[in-house]
C-alpha cells in the first residue's frame, strides 16, 4: 500500500497530464480571478460585447443575399442557374438609405427579415445589416492585378484551412507566430477594460478557435451548459469511481509540499477547479426565464446563443467590461445539394439568430452587443451542377442596437461571369470590402484607440486611415464609436 506522500508524489509528477486533460479547457482559466474584485477595479464605466459568428465550410451568401430588381435579378438567374431563387421567393428587404437598391434574402429567413426591416415593425429597430463582397485581403486588389499577380494576395486562396485562419487572424499574408484578432484585442484591452484582476475577456462556445488565441491571453471554452467540470462530474453518481477520483484529485491539490513546482501546480490546479465551479455557480443560478421561451426547442445553434445571452447577462457578476463570445454554426460546404441544405440550415440559423436579438432586446441590453458573421470564403456565382465551389468575396451580416440597420453596405459585385468583379473562373468575385474594414468598425465602436488599430490589425493602413473622423465603412450609429 502506498503511502500518502507517494501518492501526492505520483500525481504532481507523473499525473499532471491526466489532471489537465480531465480539465481540457484549464489552461484558458489561467487569467481568471475571482469576479467580484474585477467589477470595483475596472477603469471603463460600460459594458460592450462581440459576438462572432462562424459559418464553418464557406456559405453560398449569394442565395442568401439577393438582388430583386428586374435588371440585376436577370444577371443573377441566367448565372446562377439551376440554383437561382426567384425573385418572388425571396422575402423583400426595404432599405432604409444604403446604395438605394432591391434585395431580397432567401425565404428561410423570416426573422432576420424582421431584424432588417423593423423588429416588430418598428421601423426604429433595424438591427440587421449587410455587408457585401466582404472577403481577405492584403491590399485592395483589381481584376487585372489578379490575373497579372501584381500584387500580394493572401496565401492559398479558396483553401478552407488557410481562409479560416486568414477571417480569424486578419493577416491573410501569414504570421510567424499564430494569434487571432479577437486574442490580440484582448492582449491590449484585457486590463484596461477589466480591472487589474484578469478574467477572460474571451469566451468560446465552440472549442478552442485561432480568433481569441493571443499572444498573452487565452480563451475560455466553454460548453451551452456552462463551464466544463472534471470528468463530467455533474452527471456522475456519488459512488461513480470517477467522482471517487476526481475527490482524491482535490484532496491531493490542498496539500501543502515542499517543492516550490509541486506547490505551484498544486495551486495552479486547486485556482482553475474553484474558477470553473465558480463560472458553472453563476451561470446555473442565473434566472433566465425571462429569455428562454423565445429561443426555439431542438436548436443546438439556439442553445448555444442562449447560452450566450446567459453571459452577457452575466458581464457585471463576472467582471467583464469587455468581452467576445465565439459561436460556430458547421456544415456550409455545399458542394451537393445546395438548395435543399441551405434552406434547413438556414431556417436553423434564422430562428437561432432571431431569439438571440429579442433576447438582448428583452434584457435592455441592445446597445451594448454587436453579432456579425464570418465564413471562410464565398462560393462560386456558376453551379456546379448540384451545387457551388469554393471562392473568395462574399456576404456578411451584422446585427445589433448600435448597427445602423436596414441597409447594405459595400459595393455590391456585378454577378455576370467573367465580369471586372469576377477572377474568370465560374464566378469567382474578388473582394471590394476587405475584412481590416470590417473589423476595424468593430473595433472602433469596441473602444480601441487608433493608435492601437495596426497591432490588431496590421494591414489596416492599406484600406483605412485609422485617425480619420469617418468610420470605414459606416454601419454603426452616430454616437455609438469613437
Amino acid at each position: 500500500m502506498k503511502s500518502p506522500q507517494s501518492t501526492r508524489r505520483r500525481f504532481l509528477g507523473q499525473s499532471a497530464c491526466s489532471a489537465v486533460s480531465s480539465i481540457p479547457m484549464m489552461n484558458t482559466l489561467l487569467n481568471l480571478q475571482m469576479a467580484g474584485k474585477a467589477a470595483a477595479q475596472a477603469p471603463v464605466s460600460d459594458y460592450k460585447t462581440l459576438v462572432c459568428f462562424f459559418l464553418h465550410g464557406g456559405m453560398d451568401s449569394y442565395n442568401w443575399l439577393v438582388p430583386r430588381d428586374a435588371t440585376r435579378h436577370g444577371i443573377y438567374s441566367a448565372t446562377r442557374g439551376n440554383l437561382a431563387l426567384g425573385s418572388g421567393q425571396v422575402l423583400p428587404l426595404n432599405q432604409s438609405g444604403g446604395d438605394g437598391q432591391l434585395y431580397g434574402i432567401h425565404p428561410s429567413c423570416t426573422g432576420i427579415q424582421q431584424l432588417f426591416n423593423g423588429l416588430g415593425g418598428d421601423t426604429n429597430k433595424r438591427r440587421a445589416a449587410f455587408l457585401t463582397n466582404v472577403g481577405t485581403l492584403i491590399e485592395p486588389v483589381t481584376k487585372a492585378q489578379y490575373l497579372a499577380e501584381s500584387v500580394p494576395l493572401p496565401k492559398s486562396l479558396y483553401s478552407h484551412s488557410d481562409q479560416v485562419d486568414q477571417w480569424q487572424t486578419s493577416v491573410p499574408q501569414g504570421l510567424s507566430q499564430l494569434s487571432g484578432w479577437g486574442g490580440r484585442l484582448a492582449d491590449l484591452m484585457h486590463t484596461t477594460a477589466n480591472g487589474s484582476t484578469s478574467i477572460a475577456m474571451n469566451i468560446s462556445l465552440a472549442g478552442n478557435n485561432l480568433f481569441q488565441v493571443g499572444n498573452n491571453t487565452t480563451q475560455f471554452v466553454v460548453t451551452n451548459s456552462g463551464a466544463l467540470r472534471l470528468s463530467g462530474e455533474d452527471q456522475l453518481s456519488a459512488t461513480h469511481p470517477l467522482r471517487l477520483k476526481n475527490a482524491a484529485h482535490k484532496s491531493i491539490i490542498e496539500q501543502t509540499y515542499g517543492n516550490m513546482m509541486q506547490q505551484s501546480y498544486a495551486q495552479l490546479t486547486k485556482s482553475s477547479i474553484e474558477l470553473q465551479e465558480f463560472f458553472l455557480q453563476q451561470f446555473n443560478n442565473y434566472n433566465a426565464s425571462a429569455i428562454t421561451g423565445l429561443f426555439p426547442a431542438n436548436n443546438w445553434i439556439g442553445d448555444n446563443f442562449l447560452a450566450a445571452a446567459k453571459m452577457i447577462a452575466l458581464r457585471q457578476a463576472l467582471g467583464l467590461h469587455r468581452q467576445t463570445i465565439f459561436i460556430s454554426h458547421p456544415g456550409w460546404d455545399h458542394h451537393l445539394e445546395l438548395l435543399d441544405s441551405q434552406e434547413e440550415m438556414l431556417d436553423t440559423l434564422d430562428d437561432a439568430v432571431f431569439a438571440f436579438q429579442r433576447a438582448i432586446e428583452q434584457l435592455g441590453l441592445q446597445d451594448s452587443v454587436v453579432t456579425f458573421t464570418a465564413s471562410d470564403f464565398g462560393r462560386t456565382l456558376r453551379s456546379n451542377g448540384r451545387g457551388t465551389d469554393h471562392a473568395w468575396g462574399g456576404n456578411a451580416m451584422v446585427m445589433g442596437g448600435p448597427v445602423q440597420g436596414g441597409r447594405i453596405y459595400g459595393t455590391f459585385p456585378n454577378l455576370a461571369l467573367e465580369s471586372n468583379d469576377d477572377t474568370g473562373y465560374g464566378g469567382r468575385l474578388i473582394p471590394t470590402t476587405s475584412v481590416d474594414q470590417f473589423f476595424a468598425e468593430l473595433l472602433r465602436w469596441f473602444g480601441v484607440p487608433a493608435a492601437s488599430m495596426s497591432t490588431v490589425l496590421p494591414n489596416i493602413s492599406h484600406f483605412y486611415n485609422v485617425n480619420s473622423s469617418s468610420l470605414p465603412i459606416g454601419f454603426l450609429k452616430p454616437g455609438m464609436w469613437s
